[in-house]
């Protein structure tokens, strides 16, 4: 039940990430640049207070512990210290920068099908090979599961899609694949908060070199540079709202499903996230229910549910 209610709650926080981007760049109120920078600094300010108050706590508990369970003393300083050392690693914060960044400039040269297409199939691709790689092993059933969940997410996005540009297209693919790397990388965290906490403070790094390439000629290269002039409040606020809540709670929710899925459980629950962001667009955004959307979800949606009730993975 913990996979579940983290898996779907992880999801959810994915599909309100893909809508404030939607509306922050397909809207035009700031540029992607800018986007990442505020997504990377808000994600990594909001967890810094969520980190101290949580190391607080565990501090706090330490007598308490001490005096009520004496023979598990040893256990449970060895389990809180662990927690305390889990500080992520760079890989997966270069990683994440990687992600973020490709799907920021991606997002804005690209239609929402093609961009999704490209994003999931690099995602699956990354995950389920890493699985294979691992010896995680597939029943028939599973990978007729998975055949029609992909197939199911074409027709959901197929009839948007359109020849994209070879710059865009391959960004967004690298932003899939650097997706998939952090999420294998959640498998191994001891604390879920912190890893993620501190994955996102090494972002930081990053930031003054993403300000400095942004403002050279990149648009020799079909990548736009940084608008600083166009920069609205409302882009501010969307990009903060995607990097403290839907980026920094969400991927800390997301690691803590990670250890309790499978690779191929975790690359194929991901294609319901189209889904969950269409549903949000048409509560906040009034966006139209339609047959095509319908049929998909339910093929994708049966599809996963018997991917994920097989338990022939090993």
């Amino acid at each position: 039940m913990k996979a579940t209610f983290y898996t779907i709650v992880a999801l959810i926080a994915f599909a309100a990430n893909s809508l404030f981007c939607r509306m922050a760049l397909a809207e035009g109120y700031i540029d992607a640049w800018s986007f990442t920078t505020l997504r990377l600094l808000s994600a990594a300010m909001s967890l810094a207070v969520v980190m101290s108050v949580h190391t607080y706590w565990l501090h706090q508990q330490k007598p308490r512990q001490q005096m009520s369970r004496q023979k598990n003393l040893h256990l449970n300083t060895a389990t809180d210290d662990a927690i305390l050392q889990d500080k992520g690693s760079w890989i997966s914060s270069i990683s994440l920068v990687v992600y973020a960044l490709c799907f920021s400039i991606a997002y804005t040269a690209l239609d929402t099908g093609t961009g999704a297409l490209i994003l999931f199939s690099a995602v699956q691709l990354t995950m389920i090979g890493w699985g294979i790689y691992q010896k995680e092993q597939l029943s028939a059933w599973q990978w007729l599961a998975f055949i029609v969940a992909v197939a199911g997410f074409v027709y959901l996005m197929l009839p948007s899609a359109t020849v994209p540009s070879p710059t865009a297209a391959i960004l967004m693919a690298i932003s899939g694949g650097a997706w998939g790397i952090y999420s294998i990388r959640g498998k191994s965290c001891v604390s879920p908060l912190r890893a993620t906490g501190f994955n996102f403070i090494r972002s930081l790094v990053a930031v003054p070199v993403l300000l400095i390439i942004s403002l050279t000629a990149l648009s020799t290269f079909g990548i736009p540079n940084v608008r600083l002039d166009h920069i609205s409040i409302k882009g501010i606020l969307l990009a903060c709202a995607s990097g403290a809540f839907a980026s920094g709670l969400g991927y800390s929710i997301w690691y803590m499903a990670m250890p309790l899925l499978k690779n191929s459980q975790a690359a194929v629950v991901q294609l319901c996230t189209p889904i969950l962001a269409a549903i949000l667009g048409m509560v906040f955004l009034s966006e139209q229910l339609t047959l095509n959307f319908l049929i998909a979800s339910i093929v994708i949606l049966g599809a996963v549910l018997v991917f994920i009730l097989n338990k022939k993975t090993v």
